[in-house]
């Protein structure tokens, strides 16, 4: 199964040996029924605690610890698509059913009916596009929860966003030397 390493050079979306977003996530699914792999990441119960992974086709992934009541917030994935699938626990994940333009927007205002909600137990995983917004949650009060994410490109940044009601607002951009 995936060793840590860091990442190595992408490829082009598309391009011949970049995986799809199916590869991706049977990555994610295969890396999340690794039990010694799983139980390698340590658990806070405090804040969230990741280690990343080598990825299939020069992807990126990470897998992830939740604690209770632990969340992202709304995020984009800088242009990548990618995949998650859950080990452990059970995670919430709010997003929007729409393809969201990635610059020259500070604020937009969402169309009635966008909001998609999906609860992901252990074993359950989901793929998504280049453009997907969303937050991730674990809505437990005692429960860790335990996920794998890859992406491919290698995660360029990160964009993430405040909500009010039906307004979405970009509050801030992040880079890959931010999460090392």
């Amino acid at each position: 199964m995936p060793a840590p390493v860091p990442g190595s050079s992408p490829l082009s979306p598309g391009a011949p040996g970049a995986p799809s977003e199916a590869e991706l996530l049977a990555f994610a699914q295969r890396a999340a029924d690794d039990a010694q792999l799983v139980s390698s990441l340590p658990l806070d119960p405090k804040g969230r605690t990741w280690m990343r992974l080598n990825g299939p086709g020069d992807s990126e992934a990470w897998l992830i610890g939740w604690p209770p009541g632990s969340g992202t917030g709304w995020h984009d994935h800088g242009g990548s698509h990618g995949a998650l699938a859950v080990a452990g626990g059970v995670l919430t994940e709010h997003s929007l059913a729409a393809a969201m333009p990635t610059d020259g927007w500070k604020t937009l205002e969402l169309a009635d009916g966008i909001d998609r909600e999906r609860r992901l137990s252990e074993g359950q995983g989901r793929a998504f596009g280049a453009h997907h917004v969303h937050q991730v949650l674990n809505a437990s009060a005692e429960q860790h929860a335990v996920s794998v994410h890859a992406y491919y490109p290698p995660l360029p940044l990160m964009r993430r966003y405040g909500r009010s009601g039906q307004v979405l607002r970009l509050e801030q951009v992040e880079w890959p030397q931010e999460w090392a």
